[in-house]
């Protein structure tokens, strides 16, 4: 009974201690593996002598009862450390693990939509008014994707266009357009709000921008392109290169002095973030209402907060 009770007690605490470090410490994965084999004997051992006395009928209860509790014990946590360590350890290194997807279970993915925010803007990021642009009734709420950084130059500071500033309406329905030398192709295209300043601008999304010779790439598979450069996009979608929903064409755009933008970045009007392919692509294919929100949610934190809050009364 002494060496039932108390060998199982010993062994199980080393045991169990082991498996715990050995998971931090990969040197203590033999011994790990050593006291495992013991563990078996120790099963056997117990195993046998249970089946011995209850062989002998004058043998106490008490021993009997004792035993078979310390083997039961034994066997649930033996059960549960050789399933890990047969996960775990007795892999063999040089055979290839079967893939999760052969065997029915869906492989683990990273979220194809991601946003979190940066220190500071760059090309392909996107500026989130915070709430002390509530009151503005231009840039109120909106999401900017930053086309280009610029320089501290005069002439040659920050740009970028509105994303979520639907008009409403089509090029076809607007006259004069900003677009009316090209109106042809584009009729049927939606118009968007993109600044302020005047040069109207659009958005190309392609698969494969090499196709798109000509064009600035902003962040992979978005391309920018000027109201100049229409007769370009004309003929890519008459090829076929590029169809209607690709397209997202801006009324004017928002620009900065270098140190204009950094100012107000750092006075709190914007919340910069850096976002996935995806969730830009998204916004310039389908309707972008929901994206202020969005992009706040998956930032997290404050950002998150920001995004469930009323707008500021400025009264």
């Amino acid at each position: 009974k002494n060496y039932a009770n108390g060998s199982s007690l010993v062994t199980y605490a080393v045991l169990c201690w082991i498996k715990i470090l050995s998971d931090k410490l990969l040197f203590l994965k033999p011994c790990y593996i050593y006291f495992k084999y013991l563990l078996r004997e120790f099963q056997i051992v117990i195993s046998t002598e249970l089946k011995f006395l209850k062989r002998k009928e004058k043998q106490s209860k008490y021993l009997l009862t004792n035993l078979g509790y310390t083997y039961h014990i034994c066997f649930f946590f033996s059960a549960l450390l050789f399933k890990s360590l047969d996960q775990e350890l007795l892999v063999d290194p040089s055979v290839p693990a079967e893939s999760k997807a052969s065997s029915g279970e869906a492989p683990h993915q990273l979220p194809q939509k991601w946003a979190h925010p940066i220190t500071m803007p760059e090309a392909g990021c996107v500026l989130v008014a915070t709430e002390v642009l509530d009151d503005d009734s231009v840039f109120e709420r909106t999401v900017i994707l930053l086309l280009r950084l610029g320089s501290r130059g005069t002439f040659d500071g920050p740009f970028g266009v509105i994303l979520n500033r639907p008009l409403y309406t089509k090029i076809k329905n607007v006259n004069p357009s900003s677009f009316q030398d090209q109106t042809t192709p584009f009729g049927d295209c939606a118009l968007f709000f993109g600044g302020p300043v005047d040069m109207s601008m659009f958005l190309v999304r392609t698969k494969d921008s090499s196709r798109l010779k000509g064009f600035e790439e902003v962040i992979p598979g978005i391309c920018f392109g000027f109201r100049t450069e229409l007769e370009k996009a004309g003929v890519l979608m008459k090829s076929g290169a590029i169809k209607t929903e690709d397209l997202r064409f801006f009324v004017g755009h928002a620009a900065w002095d270098y140190e204009q933008l950094l100012s107000e970045i750092r006075a709190g009007y914007w919340a910069v973030a850096s976002c996935s392919t995806e969730l830009i692509s998204d916004a310039v294919s389908s309707d972008p209402s929901c994206l202020w929100t969005e992009i706040l949610q998956l930032m997290g934190g404050h950002y998150s907060e920001l995004s469930q809050k009323p707008k500021q009364d400025s009264s």
